[in-house]
């Protein structure tokens, strides 16, 4: 497997645009709408000038440009001589770090879907050779579009987590887990509550990011979506953990010392409602 033609296309691509010598955008369209033709496909075109065949629809999420994903692929050219290709778990990247083409054709596919991408050159690494690659290659890839952003690989994750520290968790419907070792018997806040609480954030290697010295107060609707949602779960006097997917916290870009993606772990007593 060769992840170096997906993964560094970022880099490559700023520079193509500069150094393009050729406009084999007529040449690629022929080859492309040849090779549609002679394996009976039946192809969409962009405007941008991307074919794409979609086999299966899938039937979770379109990711946008800015999105995180999980892709299985084979590349080859029209041909097909392939020149990459993943393992069946496939592999993860932000789409803005990919040739042009992935960027716009992998947001025609939802989550589970699958089928082709045929990108000109002009899409992918212009008139230029690059690792292999002949400048003015049409590139075709199988794809299938395994998740999109980090949310089942950070719930297979929790679970793991769950279940290697032998815990009782309970999950809600926006993809938070939580437990409650102490009940608590005083006041249940609301998202626009005062809470006073102690805790600690640790990652799921259990190391720690940040830790209460003290009783500290916040308002909950100030803080992540999935810390103030998981304090509601409490009564005054309660403590237990939250585990929180990336999606609830920093999303894929994280933030000062959490990393994009991030599963963060919070174990919480919550002392009063104010």
């Amino acid at each position: 497997m060769r992840n170096l033609t997906i993964v560094f296309a970022l880099v490559l691509c700023s520079s193509c645009s500069k150094d393009e010598i050729k406009d084999y955008s007529a040449e690629n369209d022929q080859e492309i709408q040849a090779f549609i033709a002679d394996n009976n496909l039946t192809a969409q075109k962009s405007s941008s000038g991307l074919y794409y065949v979609i086999d299966t629809p899938g039937t979770g999420d379109n990711p946008i440009t800015t999105d995180r994903v999980k892709v299985s692929y084979k590349g080859y050219y029209t041909d097909g001589t392939v020149f990459d290709e993943s393992t069946a778990e496939g592999v993860s990247f932000n789409l803005q770090e990919v040739i042009r083409g992935w960027t716009e054709g992998i947001t025609y596919f939802k989550e589970g879907g699958s089928g082709k991408l045929l990108i000109p050159a002009h899409l992918a690494y212009g008139s230029n050779d690059f690792r292999g690659i002949p400048g003015g290659s049409v590139l075709i890839f199988d794809i299938e579009l395994i998740y999109v952003n980090y949310v089942t690989e950070n719930e297979e994750d929790i679970q793991k987590y769950i279940a290697d520290n032998n815990l009782v968790a309970q999950q809600t419907p926006s993809g938070l887990y939580y437990t409650i070792d102490t009940v608590g018997d005083g006041a249940q806040p609301t998202l626009t509550d005062n809470v006073t609480l102690t805790y600690k954030g640790y990652f799921t290697d259990d190391k720690v990011f940040d830790e209460s010295s003290q009783n500290v107060s916040f308002d909950l609707e100030g803080l992540i979506k999935g810390f103030s949602e998981g304090m509601t779960y409490f009564k005054e006097g309660g403590s237990g953990t939250l585990f929180i997917p990336s999606h609830l916290a920093y999303g894929n870009n994280g933030a000062s010392g959490i990393p994009g993606g991030s599963i963060l772990i919070f174990d919480v007593a919550l002392i009063s409602v104010n």
